[in-house]
């Protein structure tokens, strides 16, 4: 099966990015080097094409319902602008995907009263779902896969917002989890105060024959998916597939770390398992941890204490602000407080370890 691409795809050639494969698109890996891209988000402002993610805009009179039932989050508090973090579960309350859910402001270029953003490859499974559960409820709500009409592009780090200043107006006045219309090289945005990098900064959505003007109005470090994954792990944010996926590691958002996402207040599905006793206290949960060898955790590797498995790695790598490897794994709730002595299998050699609570920067 091919890979799709994203509308910038002939500009990331050209420039001679290295791409990969991830999520079923074909996406740049690295411009310069990761260690390059990483450093530019932490010191300054990098750009990252993220149209790989998914987008589906929801609409119609029952469209908050209908999102209010899927997603973990109370939907109901968002106002027009507002954004959440939230969780997509079954209804063993396993976790199918984490997204970002957008009330869409008054001005934006879409009628819909909701846009949420599942992970790269999920929008079909995503839009399927939404559409079958609009029908066995009778909800008067349409939902569009709108992926292939949106380019997205990511601006992060500390001198982000500066460098949006010379672009469009006020863009610091969208505060933290927020969403407002701005126009960015005569191309009508949505710009949210979101991002996936642990730095201040935004994510911009747009029509997707309009990505090549907002991405060459943006001047600053090009970074790819190699340097995103460092930022992220960093940060200690969540990998869709690696550090949680319904079919190889199914977990619920409490084993997963973000339990605050669910609000069993609201009668999505999924609720009447992580309501049941016991639910937030988990016999296993996600941690944090930091090498005290020398070794880099990767994806797989097993997690021992006192020589016995106790878990594996889901996520790994040398962090370059820190210049430490770190990670994340699932290990027995005994063995999750910060400061227990863990140690990594790396090719063979057991690498010592400390349990440590993101973000680690």
């Amino acid at each position: 099966m091919s890979l799709r691409t994203p509308p910038l795809a002939a500009d990331h050639a050209a420039s001679g990015a290295k791409l990969t494969a991830f999520g079923g698109w074909e996406m740049p890996l690295e411009f310069d080097s990761i260690r390059t891209e990483h450093e530019a988000v932490r010191g300054s402002v990098g750009k990252f094409d993220v149209s790989h993610m998914s987008q589906l805009a929801v609409s119609g009179p029952d469209a908050g319902r209908l999102m209010n039932r899927l997603t973990t989050n109370d939907v109901a508090e968002l106002a027009p602008g507002d954004a959440q973090y939230s969780a997509i579960t079954d209804a063993d309350g396993v976790v199918l995907d984490d997204t970002v859910v957008y009330r869409l402001p008054e001005g934006a270029p879409s009628d819909a009263a909701f846009l949420f953003v599942p992970n790269a490859g999920h929008d079909a499974e995503m839009t399927q779902r939404w559409a079958r559960h609009t029908q066995r409820w009778d909800l008067d709500a349409t939902v569009e896969n709108a992926t292939d009409g949106y380019g997205m592009l990511a601006v992060q780090g500390p001198e982000a917002i500066e460098l949006l200043g010379g672009l469009c107006e006020s863009p610091g006045s969208v505060s933290r989890f927020s969403v407002a219309p701005r126009e960015i090289a005569g191309v009508e945005c949505l710009l949210a105060r979101t991002g996936y990098t642990g730095e201040d900064g935004v994510e911009l959505l747009f029509d997707a024959d309009a990505a090549a003007a907002v991405w060459s109005a943006l001047s600053c470090q090009p970074c790819g998916l190699g340097a995103r994954d460092t930022l992220r792990l960093e940060a200690g944010f969540l990998l869709s597939g690696q550090d949680f996926d319904a079919e190889d590691n199914p977990r619920t958002p409490y084993e997963a770390g973000i339990g605050f996402v669910v609000d069993t207040d609201t009668p999505f599905v999924g609720r009447d398992a992580l309501s049941a006793p016991g639910a937030t206290d988990p016999e296993e949960r996600l941690v944090g941890f930091r090498l005290a060898d020398r070794g880099i955790a990767r994806h797989g590797h097993e997690i021992v204490a006192d020589g016995d498995p106790i878990g594996a790695v889901t996520s790994g790598t040398m962090s370059p602000t820190l210049g430490d490897a770190i990670g994340l794994g699932y290990v027995p709730e005994g063995y999750a407080d910060p400061g227990t002595e863990l140690g990594i299998v790396v090719r063979g050699d057991t690498k010592r370890a400390r349990v440590e609570t993101p973000p680690f920067y």
